[in-house]
């Protein structure tokens, strides 16, 4: 006996309470759900799971939603997404899906019973999505995305003597000066000791100096 592969939905919404009753529902109807909020991961994740279904808002992290579903039917031209959308952002969504081929726009807050209601055109024929066409010119920066690295930061210049200085070209201390110095010092030191002699009577000068 075998068991019939379980659908699988990708649910890319920003919005936690939405993504979480999105994925109640499908789940009632025996569906696998896959999870995200972000743009690039939802491509990513449609590559590798190859949903039967993608819902998809607009305030989508890293690229918005209407970029990911073109990108998504860039990919795969088969890909069936349905758009969810708030009130006041309805018209916006409701262009991003006609741009993007979408096979429905669903208003929040939703129920099962809106499901159901369009639940058919979730499987209808899929539109053709013209947005493609102007994709690279609209947004060349998100599609077409170049790595870009920074130069490397210059190095501090090393400040290095000349080659021709050796250890003996440093300058020191004359020692002719210190010399000077010394004898300077030492006949100070003489003539104070004389002085001091002759002064103090220790040495009877009148038999040195001549009569």
């Amino acid at each position: 006996m075998t068991s019939q592969k379980q659908k699988i939905a990708l649910i890319a919404i920003n919005n936690s309470i939405t993504a979480g009753r999105i994925n109640t529902i499908m789940k009632e109807k025996g569906w696998s759900c896959k999870k995200t909020s972000d743009g690039d991961k939802t491509v990513d994740q449609y590559v590798e799971h190859n949903p039967e279904i993608v819902f998809v808002s607009l305030d989508l992290t890293s690229m918005d939603g209407h970029i990911t579903a073109l990108e998504i039917r860039e990919i795969d031209p088969n890909a069936r997404i349905i758009f969810v959308s708030s009130k006041t952002r309805l018209s916006k969504a409701q262009d991003a899906a006609y741009s993007a081929g979408a096979v429905g726009v669903l208003i929040t807050p939703l129920t099962k019973s809106k499901i159901n209601e369009k639940w058919k055109d979730f499987f209808s024929e899929i539109p053709d999505a013209p947005g493609l066409e102007d994709l690279d010119e609209l947004y060349p920066e998100l599609i077409h995305k170049e790595e870009t690295t920074l130069p490397p930061l210059p190095l501090p210049e090393l400040i290095l003597p000349p080659k021709n200085i050796t250890f003996s070209d440093v300058p020191k201390e004359k020692k002719g000066k210190r010399k000077i110095t010394k004898i300077i010092f030492i006949l100070l030191t003489i003539s104070t000791l004389i002085g001091v002699i002759f002064y103090s009577g220790l040495i009877d000068t009148t038999s040195i100096l001549p009569k």
